[in-house]
């Protein structure tokens, strides 16, 4: 039988960046790659409203400063806010009166704005990724709401990853698992280390042979080259020793054990955007490849299987 080469772009962390999906969804054609995979946190955390004022004027609060610009300048603003990774907002005086006393409603528009950029972004893949035989993965992550799987299993074209085992061209095989180990910030898809190994082991028990599998967990790996981060104090200050920051690992003890269980052919991680790398685990590689998006760059890692060698090589890229 002849060997075949699958080609898979990997990217995550990209936190509702437009800029950095786009890119993504362009890689494929770009790379020449089989397969894409988005690998979690795709959402953005923040709305950034756009005040109307008077003489056509229009106020916002982006990056630290106030801005302030006219109509024609509006398009501009609006996109500055979303390849950043941020939901534009366009609201008056009286409704952010309305916002304070009612912060019920600013979850609400939050939540809405989250839902229709997604849906939007659905919407461009499927029509670039069209006829092209690029098959395309979004996986959520620990900073995605719930809700998000629903919209990411909208689609008959586009794959939602999480909870199931996806067969990938070459006769390879890929789980998922977005949920962290708890972190600082208590984000929406976060577990104890017991369950989420449960969670892991219960997806891994589905791979058929872990040397031609591929893990897509989120978080990477405990002490290792792609989990280190700096430690935070409980108000969500650096920890300090000598006047220097303390670094440490911040992955997870479970993913770690999992790795080094099962033996996949591959680990694909995010969550720790500074720690861009990789790692071996015993015959396992783990690959990070960063992520800069509020800089609207795109970090991925171009990964070349072979059918008959296994993983061919790997190349972290940013554009």
């Amino acid at each position: 039988m002849r060997s075949r080469e699958v080609k898979i772009f990997f990217a995550t962390d990209i936190h509702g960046s437009d800029r950095c999906f786009r890119k993504f969804v362009n890689a494929g054609k770009f790379y020449g790659a089989d397969v894409l995979i988005m690998g979690g946190d795709i959402t953005g955390k923040m709305l950034v409203p756009i005040v109307e004022g008077t003489g056509g004027r229009y106020r916002s609060h982006l990056f630290g400063r106030d801005r302030e610009v006219g109509a024609e300048e509006l398009p501009a603003l609006r996109k500055l806010i979303a390849d950043a990774g941020f939901y534009a907002y366009d609201t008056t005086p009286d409704q952010i009166a309305e916002f304070r006393d009612h912060p019920e409603l600013v979850q609400e528009t939050f939540r809405k704005h989250m839902h229709e950029t997604l849906s939007a972004w659905m919407s461009l893949a499927e029509e670039r990724l069209a006829g092209t035989g690029i098959m395309c993965l979004l996986a959520p992550g620990n900073d995605d709401p719930l809700f998000v799987d629903d919209v990411l299993g909208a689609s008959d074209m586009l794959i939602n990853p999480e909870g199931q085992l996806v067969e990938l061209p070459g006769g390879f095989t890929m789980i998922s698992v977005g949920y962290s180990n708890p972190t600082p910030w208590d984000s929406p898809r976060e577990l104890p280390e017991d369950q989420l190994a449960e969670r892991i082991n219960r997806e891994a028990v589905k791979v058929p042979d872990p040397s031609k599998a591929i893990f897509n967990l989120h978080v990477p790996p405990k002490d290792t080259p792609i989990d280190q981060a700096m430690a935070l104090d409980a108000e969500f200050r650096p920890v300090l020793r000598s006047g220097s920051p303390v670094i440490t690992g911040v992955g997870s003890q479970a993913v770690r054990d999992a790795m080094a269980t099962y033996q996949p052919l591959l680990g694909l991680h995010g969550h720790i955007h500074e720690s861009r790398g990789e790692a071996g685990i015993g015959r396992s590689r783990s690959i990070n490849p960063g992520s800069e998006y509020s800089e609207g760059v795109l970090r991925g890692a171009l990964i070349t299987l072979s059918t008959r060698k296994g993983l061919r090589g790997y190349q972290l890229v940013a554009g």
